[in-house]
C-alpha cells in the first residue's frame, strides 16, 4: 500500500478493548477513540467519542466475546462513516519474546509463533490474539500489524537483561524483557522534536507512572535498563500489582499456605500494590484525596514514592549520572504532589523542581538552577502504534530476522 491513511489501533484486555482511529497521510489526526467493556457478560458497553470528547456512540448490549464487540464496532463505524474505509489495524501486543524486536505484519506464521509465546504472557497475549483473529474474520483483506511493548528494550545490554538463572532456563526465554516500550518510544520521539540531539543522547530516565508503572534508563537514545522484567508485575509498586518481591514469598504461598497457582497469580497482579496497602483503592487520585484522614492511604502513597525514588536512584547509578527526567502516565502527568515527593529528597543528584511549574503541570518542571532537567510529557501510545503500523504497511516489509536474548 503506497500511503495508508486511516489507521485503527486496538489495545485488548481480558474483558475490555480500547480503540482509536487516526488519519495519518497528511497529518497525524485522532478522529475518534473509545472502548468496549464487560466482554463476556450480558451487560456489555460500547462507547466512542470524537477528538473533542463528544460522545458519538454509546450502546449497551450482550457481548459474549471479543468478536461480538468488534462485529458491533465495525458495523457502527460503517454506518457512521460509510465512505471512510480503513487501511490498516495496529495492535498493542504486550510481549514479543526473543523473536520479535520490531513491528510485524500479522501473517498466519507470525500468529502461530505468537500463539506459541502465549506462555510468556498468559493474562494478555491470548486476548490480544483473539482480537486479531476476530478482525481477520470480519475484514479478511485488512492488513494488521503487531506493535510489541517489549521491543524497545531489546537494546538492553547482557548484564541488564540477564537473571542469575541456569543457562538452560535463560535459553527458554527467562530473561528481563521490560514493558511500556511503546510509551517510551513515543516519549523519545517528542524529546527528539524539542531538544538538541546531544541532549537526547544523554542520560535520561523516563518515568511512566500510572496504574501500571515503570521507569526506563536511556543512553544514546536507547534503553539500557528498565524496572519491569520478565513480566509487567515486577519493579515499582503499582495500582494492583505488587512490584518487586522476594521470590520466596511465592514459594511460601504455594508450599505453606497451599494456595492454587491461579490464586497466587491473581493476588500478585490484581489484589496487591496500592490497593492492598491502602485497603481502599488502587487509584492514586483517590488515595491523595483521602490521605489526610486515612492512615493506610497515606502509607500507600509513602511506599509508592519511596520505591520510585529508590528505583530512580538505581537507574541513575546505571547511567553514571542523570541529565534529564521525564514524567508521564496518569500519575506522572496529573499528580504534582507525587512528583514533588519523589524528587524532593534527590537533591544530591542535582535535581530540583520549581514548585510553581510543578503545581501547574507545566512542560518544564525543574528550577532554573537544577542540574537535572525535569519535564512532563503526556504519552500517546495509540499514536505511536498508528505511526509504526503506517510505516510498516507503507514499506511492504512483512518480517525481520528473529534474534536471541543470549550473547
Amino acid at each position: 500500500m503506497a500511503d495508508p491513511n486511516k489507521i485503527l489501533t486496538i489495545n485488548s484486555g481480558s474483558t475490555s478493548l480500547k480503540f482509536a482511529l487516526f488519519e495519518m497521510a497528511s497529518s497525524e489526526k485522532r478522529l475518534l477513540s473509545g472502548k468496549i467493556e464487560r466482554i463476556g457478560t450480558p451487560e456489555g458497553l460500547c462507547e466512542a467519542k470524537d477528538a473533542r470528547g463528544s460522545t458519538l456512540w454509546e450502546e449497551h448490549l450482550p457481548l459474549p466475546d471479543h468478536r461480538a464487540g468488534l462485529t458491533r464496532f465495525f458495523s457502527w463505524l460503517q454506518s457512521a462513516a460509510p465512505s471512510d474505509g480503513l487501511d490498516a489495524v495496529g495492535h498493542r501486543l504486550v510481549h514479543g519474546g526473543a523473536v520479535f524486536g520490531a513491528p510485524r505484519l500479522l501473517t498466519a506464521p507470525v500468529l502461530q509463533t505468537l500463539q506459541d509465546l502465549s506462555g510468556l504472557a498468559p493474562d494478555h497475549l491470548p486476548h490480544e490474539l483473539e482480537a486479531v483473529r476476530s478482525i481477520r474474520k470480519l475484514r479478511p483483506g485488512l492488513p494488521q500489524v503487531a506493535c510489541f511493548d517489549t521491543a524497545f528494550h531489546r537494546s538492553m545490554p547482557f548484564a541488564a537483561r540477564t537473571y542469575a538463572l541456569p543457562l538452560s532456563l535463560r535459553k527458554e526465554g527467562l530473561v528481563r524483557y521490560g514493558f511500556h516500550g511503546i510509551s517510551c518510544e513515543y516519549l523519545l520521539s517528542v524529546l527528539q522534536q524539542i531538544l538538541p540531539p546531544e541532549r537526547v543522547l544523554g542520560r535520561i530516565v523516563l518515568a511512566h507512572l500510572g496504574g501500571g508503572a515503570s521507569m526506563t534508563a536511556l543512553h544514546g537514545g536507547k534503553s539500557i535498563d528498565t524496572t519491569m522484567g520478565f513480566t509487567p508485575t515486577s519493579g515499582l509498586v503499582m495500582g494492583t500489582r505488587c512490584g518487586d518481591i522476594d521470590p520466596g514469598i511465592v514459594l511460601y504461598l504455594l508450599r505453606e499456605r497451599g494456595l492454587r497457582l491461579t490464586t497466587v497469580a491473581r493476588l500478585l497482579s490484581e489484589e496487591s500494590g496500592l490497593l492492598a496497602l491502602s485497603e481502599r483503592s488502587g487509584e492514586m487520585r483517590e488515595l491523595l484525596a483521602a490521605e489526610a484522614t486515612d492512615e493506610k492511604a497515606a502509607a500507600a502513597i509513602e511506599i509508592f514514592c519511596y520505591q520510585a525514588r529508590k528505583f530512580l536512584g538505581s537507574l541513575a547509578a546505571a547511567l553514571g549520572g542523570l541529565d534529564l527526567l521525564v514524567f508521564s502516565g496518569g500519575i506522572g502527568e496529573h499528580a504534582p504532589e507525587i512528583r514533588e515527593r519523589i524528587c524532593a529528597p534527590l537533591g544530591f543528584l542535582g535535581l530540583e523542581l520549581d514548585p510553581e511549574r510543578n503545581r501547574k503541570n507545566e512542560p518544564l518542571l525543574s528550577s532554573q538552577g537544577s542540574r537535572v532537567e525535569v519535564r512532563l510529557i503526556p504519552t500517546d501510545e495509540e499514536l505511536m502504534i498508528a505511526r509504526q503500523t503506517r510505516a510498516l504497511v507503507r514499506s511492504g516489509r512483512a518480517s525481520l530476522e528473529p534474534t536471541s536474548p543470549e550473547r
